[in-house]
């Protein structure tokens, strides 16, 4: 099928890719001319595992091709909407770049066209979609309009769109429902293999559910509030271990282990960032709002999650006192893994309320920090963690990056000044820093205590104990 994509954005170029993968003839649009010149040179403009081979295989396969908005208009018989629907001031999405692609759609369009609605919108959007191709129409253009929202995670997206739990259909027409099932028909019955496995999980049948519209638009904020909700939550679950002594690690699986709730999202620690859930949670409380309900659980739910930031740089400020003057090394800066988006990251809130005090802050991330620089230029910017951790007073662990969970303690031991992990993400494992010395705090649960180890002279990275892969010559180590 000629499909087109209209937003080259996190979720836009990662579908675009995904369909052309499993053989429609797609083409990519966006307004920025920036981007799409990259694009087509072959230059990603965000970092998400599997998608630049992606893009580049489809791309010369001729399957996937980058252009305007008019013309992937005029040649798309379904055309997916996956423009972005920022936060207003208020907290509501804003649906102008929703509105001005349903105008060209109908000043422009004309035969039949399925406009699919794939970005995060409010209920009852795709209503005034329909209207508003209907008020616009100049071509005497035949349409449906379809919800179809994304469920794709950053730093997992192109296995989500391979191996979904579930595919939603919002539609009001057996035509548009049979074309969304022809659209998704190798995903439904997935082959043996896709761009992310060597060998895929089991095949299982991917449930599709349809219904209508409005329900459909309800799906997508309904779900990401109630993640929100159940992180918040075990957050505060954190605070009770904390100050009982209990273990939260036991606490959370006792809870999961009830198959009602799952395992799932109940990981304490700072806080959830990223463009999705503060945002959805933020338009789902406007939604409920301007439907005349009590959304008031969610507000608290926010609230939490605000206040984790806060509360993290308590902890620092307990075993620093008086943080003016210490150097505090960052390890993670993106919102989560595998993704460089720092969009809401809790670390960046962290390392501002660290500033603030006085703090000297020096941090690493293996993919954010570029996109980090323009939010927090004040600090020192390393090309590893051991850099980032010379001479530091105290290792913050804030993102949960695989690098972070097992790194050389005995060399990190010589290299900081005093041997303290503040883990944020409950990433290590608190045997292993004990046993190198190390103080290890993290969240919900008791504190470790240190064991006494030989004193030992600091190193330089440019020594032979710091010759390791993740090391690096001294001359490029120099604040960004």
């Amino acid at each position: 099928m000629q499909i087109s994509v209209v937003g080259a954005g996190y979720v836009g170029l990662t579908t675009a890719a995904c369909l052309a993968e499993i053989g429609h003839q797609v083409l990519c649009a966006d307004n920025d001319l920036n981007k799409l010149e990259k694009l087509n040179a072959g230059r990603l403009p965000f970092f998400e595992p599997h998608l630049d081979s992606l893009v580049q295989r489809n791309v010369a396969s001729g399957r996937l091709r980058f252009a305007s908005p008019a013309e992937a208009i005029e040649k798309g018989s379904a055309i997916f909407i996956c423009v972005g629907t920022p936060p207003l001031e208020n907290g509501e999405a804003d649906l102008s770049a929703i509105e001005s692609v349903a105008r060209t759609i109908a000043s422009t369009a004309h035969g039949y066209r399925l406009v699919i609605e794939k970005s995060t919108v409010p209920v009852q959007t795709a209503k005034r979609l329909w209207k508003h191709l209907s008020v616009y129409n100049v071509n005497s253009l035949d349409f449906d309009v379809v919800s179809n929202p994304e469920f794709l995670r950053e730093g997992s997206a192109v296995g989500d769109f391979f191996h979904p739990d579930r595919i939603v259909i919002g539609a009001e027409s057996p035509r548009a429902v049979a074309m969304m099932k022809e659209i998704y028909s190798p995903v439904l019955t997935p082959p043996t293999t896709c761009p992310v496995h060597s060998h895929c999980p089991p095949v299982h049948e991917v449930p599709l559910i349809v219904t209508d519209t409005n329900s459909a638009e309800l799906v997508k904020h309904a779900s990401n509030s109630f993640l929100a909700m159940k992180i918040s939550f075990i957050n505060l679950v954190a605070d009770a271990c904390e100050a009982a002594g209990a273990d939260i690690a036991k606490v959370a699986e006792g809870i999961g282990s009830d198959q009602r709730i799952g395992q799932s999202f109940l990981n304490p620690g700072i806080g959830f960032g990223g463009f999705c859930f503060p945002k959805d949670l933020q338009a789902f409380v406007r939604i409920g709002e301007r439907l005349g309900c009590d959304f008031s659980l969610l507000k608290e739910v926010e609230k939490i999650n605000l206040r984790r930031a806060e509360q993290f740089v308590a902890k620092v400020k307990k075993e620093l006192w008086v943080l003016r003057g210490k150097t505090l090394a960052i390890w993670g800066l993106a919102f989560k893994p595998d993704t460089d988006d720092v969009r809401f990251a809790p670390a960046l809130n962290i390392a501002k309320r660290l500033m603030a005090e006085g703090a000297r802050v020096r941090a690493y991330d293996p993919q954010a920090m570029q996109k980090a620089k323009d939010e927090l230029p004040g600090i020192t910017y390393c090309l590893s963690p051991y850099e980032a951790a010379q001479n530091a007073d105290a290792i913050l662990i804030l993102t949960e990056w695989a690098e972070f969970r097992s790194p050389d303690w005995t060399t990190l031991a010589k290299t900081v000044a005093h041997p303290l992990v503040i883990d944020g993400r409950n990433l290590c494992r608190p045997n292993d820093l004990a046993a190198h010395g190390f103080q290890y705090v993290c969240i919900g649960k008791p504190h470790i205590p240190q064991l006494p180890v030989p004193i030992v002279a600091k190193e330089s990275l440019a020594s032979p104990v710091m010759a390791s892969p993740l090391s690096v010559p001294s001359s490029l180590l120099q604040p960004q």
